[in-house]
């Protein structure tokens, strides 16, 4: 059985970090029904869904894939490249400590759940203004004894690797090849996102099923249809606007 952990949109979600982005007005009520859709989704597919409370305090904590990296083995507890995200982990340890055994990268490493990127036994870690070397070291001192391989990946023009790439089938990576090099990942099918869709590259993988913004990437989706990708179509150009996707709002784990 699969879980989702998540959380509810916080009304201070107008005052997120921004990185890459110009700020725009963020509709808070468009942003939660967007949301609701989203955990309705993953329910359709068979995922339930334990729905946090909102943090009013917390801008950013919606996008819960920032604070953990949850495996068969473990959950590593990230410490987020945000100053103002680290207080979000807290309540994830509480919630994760029951299903796996915990693991902490420790300061002054920065890490972020939305430039790790796991394909098979590779876990590709991107180096980005939120991530660093260190915190890969750690890592891989971490899950080497669970057969991992981790890798450093650079990343350019954008917040996270998972803006960047993503996996949308088994041995499937969508991505963007100006903001990441193809030659970084081995053994894999990469499918390029149009050129005209900069941002298309984000897609949350559910077994067979890939939940994407299809109506936002209409040409990047038509190449995955190519695929006989199974795609369920969610609007998340709300949360967009915090620099957030729809691999972000969600940790998934076998339970």
């Amino acid at each position: 059985m699969q879980l989702a952990v998540t959380r509810q949109v916080s009304p201070s979600i107008v005052d997120c970090e921004l990185t890459y982005l110009t700020r725009e007005p963020i509709d808070v009520a468009r942003a939660r029904r967007q949301h609701a859709q989203y955990e309705a989704a993953l329910r359709d597919l068979g995922v339930a869904v334990l729905s946090l409370p909102e943090e009013p305090d917390l801008p950013d904590s919606v996008f819960v894939e920032d604070t953990a990296l949850v495996l068969n083995e473990c959950a590593i507890i990230l410490r987020p490249g945000a100053a103002s995200r680290r207080a979000e982990t807290e309540s994830i340890a509480r919630i994760l400590a029951p299903f796996r055994k915990l693991l902490h990268i420790q300061a002054p490493a920065r890490l972020d759940g939305g430039d790790i990127l796991r394909v098979r036994q590779h876990i590709y870690v991107g180096l980005t203004r939120r991530s660093d070397t260190n915190s890969i070291e750690q890592m891989q001192e971490m899950l080497v004894p669970f057969g991992y391989d981790v890798r450093p990946v650079q990343v350019t023009g954008c917040l996270h690797l998972k803006s960047a790439v993503t996996e949308a089938a088994q041995d499937v990576l969508l991505l963007n090849p100006n903001w990441v090099d193809r030659g970084a990942f081995e053994g894999v099918k990469i499918v390029e996102i149009d050129p005209s869709e900069p941002h298309a590259a984000n897609v949350l993988r559910i077994n067979e099923t890939a939940i994407y913004d299809g109506a936002a990437f209409p040409r990047t989706r038509a190449r995955l249809d190519l695929l006989g990708i199974r795609i369920v179509v969610l609007e998340a150009d709300e949360l967009a606007k915090a620099e957030g996707a729809l691999t972000c709002c969600s940790l998934i784990l076998s339970i």
